[in-house]
């Protein structure tokens, strides 16, 4: 029987835990902070929003195709109609049953993004939220983007709960969603609802908790709110039978009582099997899925009864940890007498208040005005201003207390993945790590004055956006951004044109190369002047070999007897990594190699720091043009949906493109072919297959791995590196 956590159900709020403050207004057990995740288009926004206009936050349902939505309230944002940046906005949720019918939930929601050029928004909002909603496409099923959004909630170990979205399209298939879910995803996903029909009849749910059924009417005058509450269908009480047993059963593995009945034949109440869903969801071996439509405003009132039902309230899961200076582990236990510990998880730029920090407090209760300690610069500052976000409006509030998601104003000094505390909370929390750029150009301005406003533009969107990357070309001069893909490179001009008002002219985008090596090898790398007068003496071996996929560069220092001492250790090491930026084919990053410090030597008055790292440099250099070095190239995997008839011409213009496919499938008369592309065949693609396709077919691309560049191509690569580097 697997280990599940102990949860407690509080429905009076004299019995809550002493870890709330008394003046709190939603104590810590009645308060969910959930995320929307999923691929691009399955419908997270439109979600969002229903949720929003049931739960009373908004009056009016915004629609994505309107440009009317709350939380895609960038100009870009609309005017495409994609989710660019996460936004943060709070709503009150009273469950229509269960032990806290009635009782208003706080329900703070992170809308994400679906396309993978912002991946980044979505990694930093799973590290702080408790729990999160992954929509799929009743169609389409399991998409690129929903693995890789998957993956990151499993990283931070975030419940979730699954919502099959769009069950009125043609070709709508909870069943096989479930099934996708189960054989892609690897996770135990079980119904909490039967969908009643689907495509055009789709009519109804099934809940298979409470065992009743909630009709929609035909007539949908009043917008979804009033579903019909009936007893099961006749023609479909026998599956809804099934599955309920099915659900018990699966439940059984997380709850001792369930388990029990189970066994003995014995009834299993209705509170019983929600809090053993419950249990089994926040365990993160179970997904509970529902059925809907998000856009015909059917069963997201659902969703939300399944949100406060089913995903954890701050207190339900385990305490963050970090390490205080002594590298130690400490837990920040959820707590509001505690001392203050909280992570800042997101950057903003506002033009009327400055720098906005998104900040979750995990530990203790945070007053405007207090002094917070930053364990990174070792500086105190002070918070001016506490707000909620309301997506771009705010709400200023006095005090913060733990498990809440705020924002700060009036903090200077402060980066992604910043802990911020009390002085005396010796602790740093674990930031959320980010994805390298798989893309580059330049960017040149288009006048003086467009030059000097450019230097303030990229410092304050690199500072909100991690996988952002700015730098000067030694060799050139240019300016050279580094980012996730073309899209996104294209949001950060658009931006700097709205938001800093640069004009400015980019060239064509680089590839960011990658060097690795094949065998082991040894170098030795000597810094000596001696020509009179103090002079300079630096002398280090080192062995470099292979390393696994995805570790980058790993240092060891393997000295013994002295023969570097170890002052010299540390700028040897600064050596090798600085050498490790420039390999020995064209120039590019090394990734995945060990690199040992097996030997050296040192003169008792001429050897220094400056020496020491000169001789880690040319150690490295020596070491890697001998160890076999090649070029790696991104790869990305390719999903491409569309038509039967257009299969033959896309497949065709895959192999033109050097990919490999990797497999297809057909669902509801389309064809899903999936395949792996390099990255620099890439440009326009989307473009391209809609010519051949006459517009019907469609792509998705994300980033798969790197592999070795074909040596028919090596020489063009490293002859365009040294004509024109853009290199990150």
């Amino acid at each position: 029987m697997s280990a599940a956590p102990v949860i407690t159900v509080v429905t009076d709020k004299s019995k809550v835990s002493s870890a709330n403050a008394k003046d709190r207004p939603f104590p810590l057990e009645w308060t969910r902070n959930i995320g929307i995740a999923a691929h691009i288009d399955a419908g997270k926004t439109t979600t969002t929003e229903r949720i929003l206009f049931y739960s009373g936050a908004v009056h009016k349902m915004g629609e994505v195709h309107e440009g009317t939505t709350v939380t895609d309230w960038m100009e870009q944002e609309r005017e495409r109609g994609i989710t660019i940046t996460a936004a943060a906005i709070s709503c009150a949720w009273n469950a229509s049953w269960g032990p806290w019918k009635g009782i208003k939930q706080r329900i703070n929601i992170i809308d994400t993004p679906g396309h993978v050029d912002f991946t980044a928004e979505v990694e930093r909002s799973l590290r702080v939220l408790d729990g999160a909603v992954a929509v799929f496409d009743a169609v389409a099923g399991v998409q690129p983007q929903s693995e890789t959004v998957w993956r990151q909630a499993n990283k931070y170990k975030v419940p979730r709960i699954a919502f099959i979205n769009k069950m009125d399209r043609v070709g709508a298939n909870f069943f096989h969603c479930i099934d996708d879910i189960r054989n892609k995803l690897k996770a135990n996903a079980h119904a909490l609802f039967l969908p009643i029909g689907a495509e055009e009849n789709f009519t109804g749910l099934i809940d298979l908790v409470q065992m009743v059924a909630y009709i929609f009417p035909a007539e949908d005058k009043d917008l979804g709110l009033n579903p019909v509450t009936s007893e099961i269908p006749a023609n479909l009480q026998k599956q809804a039978k099934e599955y309920h047993d099915k659900l018990i059963e699966a439940v059984c593995d997380f709850d001792d009582v369930i388990a029990e009945k189970y066994l003995t034949g014995a009834e299993v109440t209705v509170d019983e099997l929600m809090l053993g869903v419950r249990k089994a969801t926040i365990s993160l071996q179970f997904t509970g899925v529902i059925p809907g439509s998000a856009f015909k405003k059917k069963g997201v009132q659902r969703l939300l009864d399944c949100v406060v039902n089913y995903l954890p309230n701050p207190i339900d899961v385990p305490p963050m940890k970090g390490q205080d200076s002594d590298g130690k582990e400490v837990e920040a236990v959820v707590d509001d007498k505690a001392m203050l510990a909280g992570l800042a998880f997101k950057l903003w730029t506002d033009p009327f208040v400055g720098k906005i920090v998104f900040f979750r407090v995990y530990t203790g209760t945070l007053p405007k005005g207090m002094p917070l300690y930053n364990p990174r610069t070792r500086r105190t500052e002070r918070v001016s201003r506490l707000v909620l976000m309301r997506a771009m409006d705010r709400e200023e509030i006095d005090l913060a207390y733990s498990g809440d998601i705020c924002a700060l104003v009036g903090v200077k000094d402060v980066i992604t993945g910043d802990t911020l505390c009390d002085e005396d909370f010796d602790i740093r929390l674990e930031p959320p790590s980010f994805p390298e750029p798989v893309i580059s150009m330049s960017i040149e301005p288009n006048s003086k004055a467009d030059q000097e406003k450019m230097g303030t533009a990229l410092q304050r969107l690199v500072a909100e956006d991690p996988t952002l990357r700015v730098k000067t070309d030694t060799d050139t001069g240019q300016i050279i951004l580094a980012g996730m893909g073309e899209l996104h490179l294209d949001i950060i001009r658009d931006r700097m044109k709205r938001e800093f008002k640069v004009e400015a002219t980019a060239g064509k985008p680089q590839i960011a190369y990658r060097e690795t090596i094949l065998k082991a090898a040894e170098g030795e790398g000597k810094f000596i002047r001696q020509s009179g007068g103090k002079g300079q003496y630096g002398h280090v071996v080192v062995k470099i070999e292979p390393n696994e996929k995805g570790k980058g560069v790993e240092v060891i220092n393997e000295i013994v007897g002295g023969a570097i001492p170890k002052e010299f250790i540390k700028p040897s090491t600064e050596g090798i990594l600085e050498g490790a930026n420039n390999g020995a084919v064209a120039g590019y990053p090394v990734v995945d190699v060990i690199v040992r410090i097996v030997d050296g030597s040192f003169h008792e008055v001429d050897s220094s720091e400056l020496a020491f790292k000169m001789a880690g440099i040319f150690g490295f250099k020596e070491a890697m043009k001998k160890a076999n070095p090649i070029l790696l190239e991104p790869i990305m995997a390719v999903e491409v949906t569309t038509p039967e008839e257009y299969q033959g011409d896309l497949m065709g213009d895959i192999n033109r493109r050097r990919g490999q496919i990797q497999g297809m499938e057909n669902k509801t008369g389309a064809c899903i072919i999936n395949a792996h592309v390099p990255l620099e065949l890439l440009f326009g693609y989307v473009t391209d297959i809609r010519s051949l396709s006459k517009g019907r077919a469609s792509a998705s691309i994300t980033p798969s791995h790197f592999a070795q560049v074909p040596n028919a191509l090596l020489a063009k690569i490293v002859e365009t590196s040294t004509k024109a580097p853009a290199r990150t």
